[in-house]
């Protein structure tokens, strides 16, 4: 007898509400058009450049055993210049960097403000972290600041949200939130992955564009930058505990060098990159102008993460299919990932799309109508 027989009847429970997510296995098609990916400057269609060919292709082990490389640190000098902190962290992923970050940095006698739409990734490190969560209305700095004023004898405080939340779209107000955290003596936490080479000067992110300085600040590497990996830049104080008591990174084999000198060349291109975030913005407004004019289920977004909404699972993806069969792939979002009855394809826009494909996309969609 199978001890793990529930997982089958689980996986049918999860078919019956059409909730089951299985691997793609119809071939790629060289003429489909990607609407759902994170590549927002089209940086993944590039071959990588690394700035020191002679890096070696692995790290053989964690950083604080043998891994550690000149271009490890070379590359978090730069993030920290680039970002406008006094240091930054290498990790292996988004994901490991805000589970390290918040999980090592707070505890049993401390408290986090997390907002009701905040990753996954933020909701696994409170969890981990012990310490008690409040959970607030998604951007409701009035709640934030309750919160604050209700836990005022906890050993620490601290304000995490997304910069660009990725399901719906739309930015917090990080200047308002900057506020009461500084008046309420908090820490504030941003995870700038998808806003990172969008917005804000020399592609910063939402904090940058709201001339705001968090005190930790997320960043990934696999969406706009187009490659791998994440990093945190703060004070040198809360990277170097973070290299001695992030487990995430403590435990976890180091980036390859050679990957960390191509994000080195890759992120100076991405800062000098106007003309990519120009014409990025030019498609996204003219894209979600037109729908909107149409009668799509689009409002209430801004950048190139544009949700149309759909409430039932499975209609969404079926909305899916039928993109798919007219050559257009955009991916119907389900629970757990958004809420039940919130269903949605989500649509997201690169710089490298033509005028052509753009049309092509908006007649797909208008068909929905």
């Amino acid at each position: 007898m199978d001890p793990l027989r529930f997982v089958a009847s689980q996986l049918d429970e999860l078919s019956a509400r059409g909730l089951l997510r299985m691997p793609r296995t119809e071939p790629e098609s060289p003429d489909r058009l990607v609407l759902c990916s994170n590549d927002y400057l089209g940086y993944a269609q590039d071959p990588p450049m690394p700035a020191d060919r002679t890096a070696c292709g692995g790290s053989g082990a964690s950083r604080l055993i043998s891994g550690d490389s000149p271009s490890h640190r070379q590359l978090e000098a730069q993030v920290a210049e680039w970002m406008h902190t006094e240091a930054a962290l290498l990790f292996s992923s988004g994901y490991a960097a805000n589970v390290g970050v918040v999980s090592s940095l707070m505890g049993k006698d401390d408290v986090i403000i997390s907002d009701a739409l905040n990753h996954a990734s933020i909701i696994d490190g409170c969890r981990l972290s012990r310490a008690q969560v409040k959970v607030v209305p998604h951007r409701d700095t009035d709640a934030v600041e309750d919160a604050l004023l209700q836990h005022q004898g906890a050993r620490a405080r601290l304000v995490v949200t997304d910069a660009y939340f990725s399901m719906d779209g739309h930015c917090p107000d990080v200047t308002r939130l900057r506020e009461l955290c500084s008046r309420h003596d908090a820490a504030l936490m941003v995870d700038e992955a998808h806003a990172l080479g969008v917005f804000g000067p020399q592609g910063r992110g939402v904090c940058a564009r709201q001339n705001v300085s968090p005190d930790i600040l997320i960043g990934t590497l696999g969406k706009a930058v187009g490659l791998q990996g994440a990093f945190v830049a703060a004070s040198q104080s809360v990277c170097h505990w973070l290299w001695n008591r992030a487990r995430s990174f403590v435990f976890s084999t180091a980036p390859s060098p050679w990957l960390a000198s191509a994000l080195s060349a890759r992120i100076a291109r991405l800062a000098a990159d106007d003309a990519a975030r120009t014409r990025l913005s030019t498609i996204t407004e003219r894209f979600r102008t037109t729908l909107l004019q149409r009668g799509a289920p689009i409002g209430g977004s801004e950048g190139p993460i544009i949700p149309w909404h759909v409430g039932d699972s499975e209609k969404a993806v079926r909305f899916s299919r039928e993109l798919s069969d007219a050559g257009l792939f955009v991916q119907a979002i389900r629970p757990p990932t958004v809420a039940p009855g919130t269903s949605r394809l989500r649509i997201t826009l690169h710089a490298r799309l033509s005028d052509a494909e753009l049309d092509h996309a908006i007649a797909c969609l208008s068909r929905l109508l």
